[in-house]
């Protein structure tokens, strides 16, 4: 049986790597769907990631466009991994308290207890390391999340340090040895 993933995406410059990461999956023959924040959009196209996963993108928590499907509520039961990547501190926020304002948070906040969750933190090292947003990774944690640490590395606004997505390679491990896990 085929695993099925969804590929949470907010906003950050490492969107644009959710294109190599969609594209990876589908090689490895994993389902994947794919979410995107507003802001991820500002980032990369929706259209990117709708060819790369051979599915619609969903951005828009009140747009239902089939009448029997709630999308934010299917999507979460149809899904075997729920991946953010990147997640950025906005979304970390969010997510670490129950926010509902979008596709991505609505359908995290909706997933079945069981279902298993990842995290790939990317943004600034001084909004990483605040205390606030290591607050929210922790509570994440917590709530059954598992995270994917940032790297450290030069960032896009020349500050060196840890907040750079997780290399591509162990993001792809993660999610290998989470579904393949007691399977």
């Amino acid at each position: 049986m085929t695993k099925r993933i969804t590929l949470a995406v907010s906003g950050s410059i490492s969107a644009y790597k959710a294109a190599d990461l969609t594209s990876q999956l589908k090689k490895r023959g994993y389902e994947v769907k794919v979410i995107m924040t507003e802001a991820a959009t500002a980032f990369i196209t929706p259209l990117t990631l709708q060819v790369l996963s051979k599915n619609p993108v969903h951005l828009d928590v009140m747009e239902e466009k089939l009448a029997p499907r709630i999308e934010h509520i299917d999507l979460g039961k149809e899904t075997d991994l729920f991946i953010v990547a990147p997640a950025s501190a906005n979304t970390i926020a969010h997510l670490a308290n129950g926010f509902a304002d979008n596709m991505l948070t609505a359908t995290a906040l909706a997933l079945p207890p069981k279902t298993k969750k990842l995290l790939a933190p990317a943004m600034n090292t001084k909004m990483y390391d605040n205390p606030l947003t290591q607050r929210n990774l922790k509570l994440l944690a917590e709530l059954g999340y598992q995270i994917i640490e940032p790297k450290s590395a030069l960032l896009a606004c020349g500050d060196v340090g840890r907040g750079a997505l997780a290399d591509l390679e162990l993001i792809l491990e993660t999610i290998d040895e989470v579904l393949n896990k007691n399977s």
